[in-house]
């Protein structure tokens, strides 16, 4: 059988992958993609969705609780089994779906990750493939941690797939997933402690915003251990043993299962990048304003594996993949991704989300600024579901009364900084804002008040 050759080779059938594999086979070319796992990528199957699903449970039992003696007689009962089952209706139709709309449009298909021979040529499934234009969109996975033990650890996929919950667990890792995780599980009724090297949870988050959701996951009964390296996991009879170095100081923590949440990096490491002339970083591929290889002009890169401005968001791999779909499409004029305010959201409860710049981001960008901060817990909102914590801090432009950074914790944090972002992204300034007309008693009211 001889070489056979493609225009585009999409490598990852997540968002970003699919869409651009879709619109160039569209358009007449010639088109393959690979992934060497289930189609469909993170996102609909191990990530942003069957983990809204979990959260779902979540709400409903927190709500529960503020509401006790206010209306809710008794905690409402659940099952963690029917839960799982519930979910996933959701993810187990995703790959089946995904490969039937790709045959459906004539895409070629491969199930494994391909390496590159040289600049434009890969080896897939044993097999010689020649492309004019290559795009990598294989997203990020969970970290390995370097330490011993590392395999008796658990990480987010696992917790996701779990049958039953056990009595304790200890997250390794404070970031976003870490958090999200334990939120889940403690508010299932589970042992929690978070341990991380970092001084405090959430590092890329407003500090003020972030001291409010300890405090309340202090209260939901989650440990922290900060300032703490994991250095060895050790099994014992019924518990697992983490180790760790915290200021010199050797601790040891028990608990039944132990979660892996140390962070994701680029999925890269089998794609043989150098044999390719693909540079890449620990960010991801290296690619210029055109989301393009640095390295190697028929090589493309977009969503989280990209070390591009954006961030590992879902809604921005489908905003890069356009533009990669653009420039494949139309050599001759080079098209740039300009980003947009990108909202960041972590779905604890209460939930932190921030859009913009920060006070430091500001400060060194030169602006001239005002900053407002308030506990909002006694606002109307707040108080109509007897919850405690609500907080905003906003940042805003002195010459031109436009909104800088939005940052949040609330119930309804996720939801209400999508107004902050509409505000920024259409140059709205704070006079318009407050002349607008909203719903009321809503969530996204208390933006008026908020700048």
């Amino acid at each position: 059988m001889g070489i056979e050759k493609f225009d585009v080779f999409v490598i990852g059938t997540g968002t970003a992958g699919k869409s651009v594999a879709k619109e160039c086979v569209e358009a007449g070319l010639k088109v393959a993609i690979a992934d060497n796992r289930e189609f469909g990528g993170t996102c609909a199957n191990r990530g942003c969705d069957p983990k809204k699903v979990l959260v779902g449970l979540t709400e409903i039992l927190n709500r529960s609780q503020n509401m006790l003696g206010k209306g809710i007689e008794k905690m409402p009962e659940y099952s963690w089994k029917d839960l799982q089952d519930f979910k996933k209706k959701f993810v187990d139709a995703v790959p089946a779906a995904t490969e039937q709309d790709l045959e459906a449009l004539g895409i070629k298909m491969y199930h494994q990750s391909p390496k590159f021979l040289d600049e434009s040529t890969i080896s897939v499934e044993g097999k010689t493939v020649k492309f004019d234009k290559l795009v990598i969109a294989t997203g990020m996975k969970p970290l390995e941690l370097p330490i011993p033990g590392r395999e008796l650890a658990i990480n987010s996929d696992d917790f996701l797939e779990l049958k039953e919950l056990p009595e304790s667990m200890i997250f390794i890792g404070a970031g976003y997933i870490g958090m999200e995780f334990a939120h889940i599980a403690a508010r299932c009724g589970v042992e929690v402690t978070i341990v991380d090297s970092e001084e405090s949870p959430l590092s890329n988050f407003d500090e003020d915003m972030v001291k409010y959701l300890k405090e309340s996951s202090e209260e939901l009964g989650i440990n922290f251990v900060m300032n703490a390296r994991v250095e060895e996991i050790e099994k014992l009879q019924k518990n697992l043993r983490v180790i760790a170095d915290q200021n010199g100081k050797k601790l040891e923590l028990k608990a039944r299962c132990v979660v892996n949440a140390a962070g994701r990096v680029p999925s890269i490491d089998e794609l043989e990048l150098k044999q390719g002339n693909v540079d890449f970083s620990k960010r991801g591929v290296l690619v210029n304003k055109n989301l393009q290889s640095i390295s190697n002009p028929n090589v493309y890169a977009c969503g989280d594996v990209s070390a591009s401005e954006g961030l590992p968001l879902t809604p921005l791999a489908s905003q890069e993949a356009r533009v990669v779909t653009a420039n494949i499409m139309d050599l001759e004029r080079p098209h740039e991704y300009d980003y947009p305010p990108q909202p960041s959201v972590v779905f604890t409860l209460p939930n932190v989300a921030s859009v913009g710049l920060s006070e430091k981001q500001a400060k060194e960008k030169g602006y001239d600024f005002r900053v407002k901060m308030n506990d909002a817990s006694d606002w109307f909102n707040s108080k109509r579901i007897n919850d405690k914590v609500y907080a905003y801090k906003t940042l805003v432009d002195n010459e031109t009364n436009l909104v800088l950074g939005a940052h949040l914790v609330s119930n309804e944090a996720s939801e209400t900084i999508n107004m902050f972002v509409m505000a920024m992204c259409g140059k709205l300034d704070c006079a318009t804002l407050k002349g607008m007309i909203f719903t009321y008693p809503s969530w996204s009211s208390d933006i008026k008040s908020m700048i």
